[in-house]
C-alpha cells in the first residue's frame, strides 16, 4: 500500500459555484468520505479556510517576507486534501474521479514518500 494525497485545487469561479450550493456539496462530500472509510483507504481529510485569511512567507530575497492574502496572480488555490492509503496510483486516480467537485475544479494526485525514501543528511 502507498499513501497518495488528493489535493483539491479550485479557482475563484469553481469556489463560488461550490458555495452557491454548499449544503448539497457538504452532503455529497460526507457520503464520499463514508465510502472511503468503508473501503479502508481514508487516512485524513481536511479543507482549508479562505485564502484571504492566509499569509505567504516568501524566501525569494535575503530575508523572508510575509504577505497577507489574497495572493496576487494565483489562478488556482489549494483548498483541502484527502490522504489515502491505496494499492496504486491508478486506485488513487479512481478515487479522485469520484470526488464531489464543482465544475472547473482540479484534483492533483501526489504520492507521499515513505520515510526511508527521503534522502537523509550525509547521503
Amino acid at each position: 500500500m502507498s499513501k497518495y494525497m488528493l489535493i483539491m485545487r479550485g479557482t475563484d469561479e469553481s469556489n463560488a459555484a461550490m458555495m452557491a450550493d454548499i449544503e448539497e456539496m457538504m452532503t455529497t462530500t460526507r457520503q464520499f468520505i463514508e465510502e472511503m472509510i468503508k473501503a479502508g483507504v481514508l487516512l485524513a481529510a481536511e479543507g482549508l479556510d479562505d485564502a484571504r485569511q492566509g499569509v505567504v512567507v516568501d524566501f525569494s530575497g535575503e530575508a523572508p517576507v510575509v504577505t497577507d492574502g489574497p495572493y496576487g496572480e494565483t489562478k488556482e488555490l489549494f483548498g483541502g486534501f484527502f490522504l489515502l492509503d491505496v494499492a496504486s496510483k491508478q486506485e488513487a486516480v479512481e478515487w479522485a474521479k469520484r470526488v464531489p467537485a464543482a465544475r472547473g475544479s482540479k484534483i492533483e494526485i501526489r504520492r507521499v514518500p515513505e520515510s526511508d525514501e527521503v534522502p537523509q543528511a550525509g547521503e
